[in-house]
């Protein structure tokens, strides 16, 4: 009866071990995914922002300060277009790893209500 409980025991140990190993790649290739889209976002925020500051330093009498003010406030506004975007994209990476991350805790669910039933049908033998 023994022998049964420490087959099991090491069979739930291993899938536990292979569990958190998937569960660690999933979580750092969220993590790559979130890291990817955020510099891809910088970088085009910091190009926009380039850009306008090139144009402020082209400035040369008022109606190009009027203009630079039109551009300025597109600049903001495509800025938090972006910020949005990204937002919403870094929510449904972390929702795609939790969704993930939650379908391999399924199978380490019924291996541990498999040994916690063979414990117990072991101690009721042995109280016998």
């Amino acid at each position: 009866m023994t022998q049964q409980i420490d087959t099991q025991v090491f069979a739930y140990a291993r899938q536990f071990a292979d569990s958190a190993f998937k569960a660690q790649a999933l979580v750092l290739k969220g993590l790559e995914q979130a890291a990817g889209l955020q510099l891809g976002t910088l970088e085009q925020q910091s190009r926009s922002a380039a850009e306008f500051l090139l144009a402020a330093g082209e400035l040369r009498d008022a109606d190009g300060l009027r203009g630079l003010w039109d551009k300025g406030v597109a600049l903001s506004r495509a800025q938090t277009e972006q910020a949005v975007a990204l937002t919403q994209s870094l929510a449904a990476v972390g929702r795609q790893t939790a969704e993930s991350l939650g379908a391999l805790v399924q199978p380490l669910q019924a291996a541990n209500d498999a040994v916690a039933a063979t414990a117990a049908a072991t101690r009721k033998a042995a109280a016998k």
